[in-house]
């Protein structure tokens, strides 16, 4: 029993540490929460490369080519490259476009590979082989840069100091349903609050692997893009920190992205998130805390290397319930006071909420259901930790994304929509734990929110999932039946 005593407090302590961090940041933002004024132009334009690596991304390639070719900027200092690693019918559609683009008089070109070594990272390098411009712009596929997108963030480079500058997020289907809502609350978080602070507290922030521009000495200064990290992204901006460049975020500059409506996309998304933040962190986390950096910057850049940890904390605090339900530990007198701290994301993304204005009394009405949905994918995430901690290597999986703008439009009829989720039953099984420590006569009251909590988020998460799959499999059972009645017909 004291093992597991002595676990616990473990778990619940640094579960305080996190939440407390979150509590920092906000104070940091409210302080400092006045955006910047615009930057005057710079006498001559740079020569400006923008990167769009791609993926099998049928729905979404066009209309992001359409909103590059839109860039209002020096056309004779601009130049596109379409990083295609596609192995399906995208790439033709991105060779028709390219060549109309090119007919408009466009310098856009459409690079492939024979193979997909490295990913994404291994695309944006061979791209940086064929360009010799001074800054790099990147997008990813499903996000649509406004116009003036270069000319609001190419004038940052006027100091010789800045490596990169990055733009906030926006959403193209928000309201797309409860599932985007709940992540469009917590995209926010991060970019009103958390890179805000960061940034103008003097503290390390991270590229969001697109909707940012890089200078070309910066990465190359910094030892280039890598690919033994699943978010080449966050190790690229460390790794330049380190060597001393500045990073700058933008956050009146927004660039709208689709989110994730399938939750097993979202759980694909995440796990990817969660084990390449932690290979990042084993892989510089020594390199920091080496570094000349003062104290604060390191504590602050450790916690957020490793933030992904909180979803195995969570899980090993869930299965520890029942055994500590019987204990009369000394640790049970101070965890309700540690998990104060747990106020502390919900703040977070209320404060978002409210100072980006907006319909934000209903967005605060759906913060318990985000909550929840957070507290749902531990499961999914301490996976993918495990996966980081015990070196497994796995391929880069994108993230499935089908063009969604309106509550009509459909996922299902996508060839790219997973089939499938494996995990659903093990969060069902943990809904059903949290569920039956309720009603054991030893358990403590402090403990039954937490267990109800636990319980809806895993019940959101896994029934969500069932949902979808049954409805993926309605729709194809539908379609293959009005395909055959067709073929009567005829």
């Amino acid at each position: 029993m004291p093992v597991i005593e002595l676990l616990y407090a473990i778990c619940v302590t640094l579960l305080g540490v996190y939440g407390f961090n979150s509590l920092l940041l906000t104070w940091m933002y409210l302080r400092r929460r006045r955006y910047a004024l615009p930057l005057p132009p710079p006498a001559e334009w740079p020569h400006v490369t923008v990167q769009l690596p791609i993926y099998n991304e049928m729905h979404m390639v066009e209309r992001l080519l359409n909103a590059v070719a839109g860039l209002d900027y020096p056309r004779d200092k601009l130049h596109i490259q379409v990083l295609d690693d596609s192995t399906d019918a995208t790439r033709q559609v991105v060779a028709n476009v390219v060549a109309r683009l090119q007919q408009q008089g466009l310098d856009i070109v459409h690079v492939t590979r024979a193979q997909r070594t490295g990913f994404k990272a291994g695309a944006l390098s061979f791209g940086l082989t064929q360009t010799d411009s001074e800054l790099i712009a990147i997008f990813d596929a499903d996000f649509l840069p406004p116009p003036d997108f270069l000319r609001r963030t190419v004038p940052y480079f006027a100091d010789a100091r800045v490596g990169c500058v990055q733009a906030r997020w926006g959403h193209v289907n928000r309201e797309y349903s409860i599932l985007t809502e709940l992540q469009a609350l917590g995209i926010d978080g991060h970019f009103v609050v958390e890179q805000c602070a960061r940034n103008r507290g003097g503290y390390f922030i991270n590229f969001n692997g697109t909707a940012g521009v890089w200078r070309r000495a910066c990465i190359d200064d910094a030892g280039g893009w890598q690919g033994d990290t699943l978010t080449e992204d966050l190790d690229l901006s460390y790794r330049a920190q380190l060597r001393g460049w500045r990073m700058v975020y933008v956050p009146e500059v927004i660039v709208p992205a689709e989110i994730p409506a399938q939750i097993s996309a979202l759980k694909r998304q995440q796990a990817r998130w969660a084990q390449g933040s932690i290979q990042t962190a084993i892989k510089l986390i020594g390199p920091l805390l080496r570094s000349n950096q003062p104290w604060r910057i390191k504590l602050e850049g450790v916690l957020h290397l490793t933030g992904y940890l909180v979803h195995p904390l969570m899980l090993v605090v869930i299965l520890l319930t029942f055994p500590m339900s019987f204990s009369q530990s000394w640790v049970l007198m101070g965890a309700p006071w540690l998990m104060i701290a747990a106020v502390g994301p919900p703040l977070m993304y209320s404060v978002a909420q409210i100072s980006d204005g907006g319909n934000w009394g209903y967005r605060l009405r759906l913060l318990p259901m985000l909550v929840m949905l957070g507290t749902g994918m531990c499961l999914n995430n301490t996976l993918a930790v495990l996966r980081a901690v015990l070196g497994v290597h796995t391929t880069f999986q994108r993230t499935p994304k089908f063009d969604l703008r309106r509550a009509g439009d459909t996922w299902m009829n996508s060839i790219y929509a997973l089939r499938r989720d494996a995990l659903v039953w093990g969060e069902l099984l943990l809904a059903l734990l949290a569920l039956s420590a309720v009603f054991l006569p030893s358990t403590r009251w402090t403990f039954v929110p937490w267990l109800l909590l636990y319980a809806g988020g895993f019940s959101y998460v896994g029934g969500l999932s069932l949902y979808q799959t049954h409805q993926l499999y309605r729709w194809a059972r539908l379609a293959s039946r009005s395909a055959t009645e067709v073929g009567v017909v005829r």
